[in-house]
């Protein structure tokens, strides 16, 4: 049962973070999924599931079954086009080492959105804490900001960055590290983004972690947006039905407060602005 709705549903809102039992970090069905969206009231839907090549963790595969993936939300997309749009996405897991291989496999399949997000650094997993050994707290999260950035300039297939501060979410470093503290890297990161037509998304499932904000932080976002920043998709990274559409509404307003007046959707990969209500 959907817990997270305010009066009148998500009728006005997009989710661009949902996964589905092709990710291996997920048990429920992609009909399952949709149908619990249709009930929540979600306008729209993205199926971003996960594909990690050379995934640092040996207990966990993140290889993904793309042709049966897209072959499933083509069928569902015709089923209920009268009732929910449902777009066919993907979450790439960046390295600077298979970015070529990422680039040529992006380039075969129709894919209307790509996330680029980085789960590992320096070969070293996130998740299960093995990137944050022997490194001081500013160590690690220096470390990441320079990867990301490296993927970042030296990608193209991509629409957004996903998660982008996603070190908060696993690290134990309490509290996490300011972000202001790496705004250098972060401003030329933004510049490029803009430059290159890309963006960012924000990413709720850091108000379910310990760190209790949304991935980026309101003062990413912030500079973000004092760089010219436009292009945002909002996501609730669910693997669970009942985080669907997670804390949306508040997303909403926080962003109308920083001075947002649309997050994005998209097609084909090409943007779509939407006003914000």
């Amino acid at each position: 049962m959907i817990t997270n709705l305010l009066l009148g549903g998500l009728k006005m809102y997009y989710d661009y973070h949902v996964h589905s039992n092709f990710s291996t970090d997920c048990s429920i069905a992609m009909e399952e999924m949709v149908k619990s969206a249709m009930d929540a009231g979600l306008k729209e839907l993205a199926f971003t599931d996960h594909y990690d090549q050379d995934y640092k963790d040996a207990t966990i595969s993140f290889e993904l079954d793309i042709e049966s993936y897209c072959k499933e939300i083509d069928r569902l997309k015709e089923k209920y086009l009268s009732k929910i749009k449902i777009k066919k996405g993907i979450e790439l897991g960046v390295q600077p080492h298979i970015l070529k291989d990422l680039s040529n496999l992006v380039s075969k399949y129709d894919f209307d959105f790509v996330i680029a997000s980085m789960h590992t650094c320096d070969q070293k997993d996130l998740h299960v804490g093995d990137f944050f050994r022997d490194k001081t707290p500013m160590e690690s999260y220096k470390k990441y900001y320079e990867e990301l950035y490296f993927c970042e300039k030296n990608f193209e297939e991509f629409n957004v960055i996903g998660h982008l501060d996603l070190p908060k979410r696993y690290s134990n470093h309490t509290p996490p590290q300011k972000p202001e503290l790496f705004f250098d890297i972060l401003e030329e990161l933004f510049k490029n983004l803009i430059d290159q037509g890309k963006g960012i998304e924000v990413n709720t499932s850091g108000l379910r972690s310990s760190c209790k904000e949304s991935l980026p932080s309101k003062e990413v976002l912030k500079l973000y947006k004092s760089l010219g920043g436009e292009i945002l998709t909002l996501g609730s990274d669910c693997h669970y039905s009942e985080h669907l559409g997670y804390q949306f509404p508040e997303i909403y307003e926080m962003l109308k407060n920083i001075g947002f007046r649309y997050i994005t959707t998209f097609e084909n990969q090409k943007p779509t602005f939407i006003k914000i209500q």
